[in-house]
């Protein structure tokens, strides 16, 4: 299974446990170290992002903060507060999916790791599987809009 395979099930299962529908995986090669999503609601935390889970429990397992030889697949283009911690883990490739035009730094809004100023050495790919991506955040984003409104999700309104 691929790195953005795995992120898009986690992702799923984000959107079953009503977080905002962001999966990440973190491999080495071939070798998946950690796959998560978002758990801000669950854990009442505002760090909870996939990618932070991923670090965190990756770097671990990985025995080792400095993650350059590792890639980070993920969702969603990562927030400022993902995108400084990539740089600071030193991850080798950030892969993502959708962008996000509101808060995306990896190329959206601002570009963190490509930014002189912090050497970083981490490279960026986006629109790996963008329309699934895209679908899942949609969806999610839709449901909430109409729940807010009163209208049951599903039960769209002309």
């Amino acid at each position: 299974m691929t790195g953005m395979a795995v992120a898009l099930r986690e992702a799923e299962k984000a959107l079953a446990e009503g977080e905002v529908p962001v999966g990440a995986a973190l491999m080495r090669g071939q070798e998946l170290l950690w796959a998560d999503h978002n758990r801000r609601e669950q854990l009442h935390d505002p760090t909870a992002h996939a990618e932070m889970l991923c670090l965190r429990h990756g770097a671990e397992k990985a025995g080792n903060w400095r993650l350059a030889d590792c890639t980070l697949y993920v969702t969603l283009e990562p927030c400022p507060m993902c995108a400084g911690a990539l740089v600071m883990s030193r991850v080798g490739k950030v892969v993502y999916g959708a962008s996000d035009p509101e808060k995306g730094c990896c190329g959206s809004v601002y570009d963190f790791p490509g930014d002189p100023a912090l050497s970083a050495g981490t490279r960026w790919q986006a629109g790996e599987c963008a329309s699934a991506c895209g679908q899942l955040l949609s969806s999610f984003f839709r449901a909430t809009r109409e729940t807010r409104a009163g209208v049951p999700a599903g039960k769209e309104t002309e």
